[in-house]
C-alpha cells in the first residue's frame, strides 16, 4: 500500500507555486500527492513533473474539480466546458506522468434538484455516453478515470458504490474504474467495507477520510473491517487523505466545513499517516 495527501489541504488553486509543499510531504512520510488543477492554465505541467523527480514522490492522481459550469449532464455548455476540462486534465497527466483522475466526473458537485424518472434516465444517457469517449481518451494515454460517488448533500446523481458499478457496467470500458471515499461511505453506504467487497478489481482509487472530514482514525469508522476489506479484494492503490480545513476559504465553504475540526491540518496529514500505516501494517 501506498499513501498519498490532496493538495486541497493545504493549497487551493494549486500551481506551479504549491509545488513547495512536495519537500514537506516527502518529509512527512508520504509516497504520492493528489493534484486538484482546476484550470490547465495554473500549472506547466513538466516543472511540476521536475519537482515531483525532485522530492521522490509520485502523481497517484488529478482530482477533478467539478463546479458549476462543468457537468456532463448540464446544458450543452456545461457539457462541453466539462468534456474540455478532462481532456485538458489528460494531456497534463501524461507529462507529468500520472495515470488517473478521479473524482465525481459525472456532473457538478452541489447539484442536488432531484429530477423525475424521466429526466434521471436522460442524465444517466448522457453521462454515459461521454464517459464512454471521455474512457477511450484516457485508455489510448494508458490512463484511467475512476468515478467518485458522493454524498446525498453533495450529488443527487451517484450516492453509492452500487450506482457507481451501474455507471461502470453501462459505460462498459475498463478505462473507467470506480473511486470510493471513506466519508462518502460513512453516509451513504450500509456497510463500507461490503461497498468495497463489491467493488473488487473495478475499485481504482481510495481517499481515506476521517468521518468528520478530520483525521483518519480519530473517528468513528470502522477501519478495521475496510483495511481487511481492501486487502480481501487485492487494491494495490493509494490510500489518499483528502480532509479540509477552514484555512482553504473557497474549499471549506464548497466542503461545509464551519468549524476547525483538527488543531491544525498539518497534525491531520502526519497523524492520519501515521494511523494509516499502523493499520495496514506497513510500519
Amino acid at each position: 500500500m501506498k499513501f498519498g495527501i490532496n493538495t486541497l489541504l493545504f493549497s487551493f488553486p494549486f500551481t506551479n507555486d504549491s509545488t513547495a509543499l512536495f519537500d514537506q510531504f516527502r518529509s512527512w512520510g508520504f509516497d504520492s500527492v493528489e493534484l486538484a488543477v482546476a484550470d490547465a492554465s495554473d500549472i506547466d505541467p513538466a516543472h511540476v513533473k521536475a519537482e515531483l523527480d525532485r522530492t521522490g514522490l509520485t502523481c497517484s492522481a488529478f482530482c477533478a474539480l467539478m463546479g458549476p459550469d462543468r457537468d456532463l449532464r448540464g446544458d450543452k455548455s456545461q457539457q462541453k466546458n466539462a468534456a474540455d476540462y478532462i481532456e485538458a486534465m489528460l494531456q497534463q497527466m501524461a507529462v507529468v506522468n500520472c495515470p488517473k483522475l478521479v473524482g465525481p466526473l459525472y456532473s457538478s458537485v452541489g447539484r442536488t434538484e432531484g429530477y423525475s424518472d424521466e429526466e434521471k434516465a436522460a442524465h444517466w444517457k448522457c453521462v454515459a455516453d461521454h464517459l464512454a469517449r471521455l474512457a477511450e481518451t484516457a485508455h489510448a494515454r494508458g490512463q484511467q478515470l475512476s468515478l467518485e460517488p458522493l454524498n446525498r448533500f453533495e450529488t443527487d446523481m451517484i450516492n453509492t458504490a452500487e450506482q457507481g458499478l451501474r455507471m461502470l457496467d453501462d459505460v462498459g470500458h475498463p478505462a473507467l474504474t470506480l473511486h470510493l471515499d471513506t466519508f462518502h461511505m460513512n453516509i451513504e453506504e450500509k456497510d463500507s467495507a461490503d461497498a468495497i467487497r463489491r467493488a473488487g478489481d473495478r475499485l481504482g482509487h481510495l481517499h481515506a477520510c476521517g468521518s468528520d472530514r478530520g483525521t483518519p482514525g480519530k473517528d468513528h469508522i470502522d477501519w478495521e473491517s475496510i483495511v481487511a476489506a481492501l486487502q480481501e479484494v487485492g487494491y494495490d492503490g493509494d490510500a489518499v487523505i483528502e480532509s479540509f480545513t477552514l484555512d482553504v476559504t473557497m474549499i471549506a465553504r464548497a466542503a461545509a466545513i464551519w468549524r476547525r475540526i483538527e488543531p491544525t491540518r498539518d497534525e491531520i496529514a502526519v497523524e492520519g499517516l501515521e494511523f494509516l500505516k499502523q493499520a495496514f501494517g506497513e510500519r
